[in-house]
């Protein structure tokens, strides 16, 4: 009995990958990964702190760096250039700078002032990182470390005026000192950080019913502030022509004093010549004296006639014809 042929089954084709194409794929991927490694970039204003196995090495500029793969190296960019603000009893809504966001921060701006009041004062901090490795190692919290230095500093500063002063006319004083106090505090914390400005915001009285009389006392010196400004025009408006008739009236008392001294001073020379002509012959000089006070008292020239009288009246004789017809 033939046996019954059953039919022969397809044979599976296998696809077998060949090792040697799975470790070329494996080292094209990790030589890859290392080149992707190697590289980084540094923006314009940035510069990158490398470390070398957890240790400062160097640091770069901007553009296309390189540096040792597999994590023997790491880099940081630090933005350098950036001028970067820190905000104190507000913040600003993250979609529209210009919008604060309503939550209270009554812990960072509410102050006493040195005549005992409360006062909320507003601020902003603007600075630039200078020292990028100074920056990385020196402090741990740098953030809260700024913001606890601003905090004292405006305390401090804000402690020691009245309430009308922090208000009024001592703003950009406080900002000046504000900015020169927390400097030398990053500087001896080696921060590496560098104060662009320091800008008070709003300073107002915290409480409602408060604030409302303090801002009627606010235009009450403004007022006072641009009355005085009148009056200081009013006063350089008429001072100077006072200041010039004075310097007139000065002036000329001047010459008609040194006119008289010059005049004294003639007299007392002429004095003094005709003393030293006296002295030399003494009698000779007195004839000549009286002979020329008697002629300035009976010169004919001066008009009309001179008649000496006798004392006895026994006799008269009319001098003008004893001198002659001039």
């Amino acid at each position: 009995m033939d046996t019954m042929q059953q039919p022969q089954r397809p044979a599976r084709k296998t696809n077998n990958i060949s090792p040697k194409l799975v470790i070329w794929i494996i080292v094209a991927i990790v030589l890859v990964m290392l080149v992707l490694s190697s590289f980084f970039v540094v923006d314009q204003t940035e510069q990158a702190v490398v470390l070398r196995l957890g240790k400062f090495n160097r640091t770069v500029g901007p553009g296309l760096q390189t540096k040792i793969p597999l994590g023997i190296e790491a880099s940081y960019n630090v933005p350098t250039q950036v001028v970067q603000t820190m905000t104190f009893g507000y913040r600003s809504s993250p979609s529209n700078s210009s919008m604060f966001a309503n939550q209270d921060y009554g812990n960072e701006s509410v102050m006493l002032t040195g005549d005992l009041n409360i006062i909320d004062v507003e601020w902003i901090v603007q600075y630039k990182i200078e020292d990028p490795v100074k920056w990385m190692f020196n402090v741990e919290s740098r953030e809260t470390t700024i913001r606890d230095i601003s905090q004292s500093v405006m305390n401090k500063l804000v402690g020691d005026l009245p309430i009308l002063s922090v208000m009024t006319s001592e703003r950009t004083k406080i900002e000046v000192e504000a900015q020169e106090e927390m400097q030398k505090i990053f500087d001896n914390y080696s921060l590496g950080v560098r104060i662009v400005t320091v800008k008070l915001q709003n300073i107002v009285p915290p409480v409602g019913a408060v604030q409302d009389a303090f801002e009627d006392v606010n235009k009450a010196v403004q007022d006072m502030n641009r009355l005085i400004n009148e009056g200081k025009q009013n006063y350089n408006k008429i001072i100077p022509s006072a200041k010039g008739e004075a310097n007139k009236v000065v002036q000329v008392a001047q010459g008609y004093a040194a006119e008289r001294v010059n005049q004294a001073e003639g007299d007392v020379a002429r004095f003094n010549s005709v003393l030293e002509v006296y002295k030399q012959n003494e009698e000779i000089t007195r004839t000549r004296l009286y002979i020329e006070a008697m002629e300035s008292i009976i010169n004919p020239a001066e008009g009309g006639s001179v008649t000496l009288v006798d004392k006895k009246l026994t006799n008269f004789l009319p001098v003008q014809m004893l001198g002659g017809e001039k």
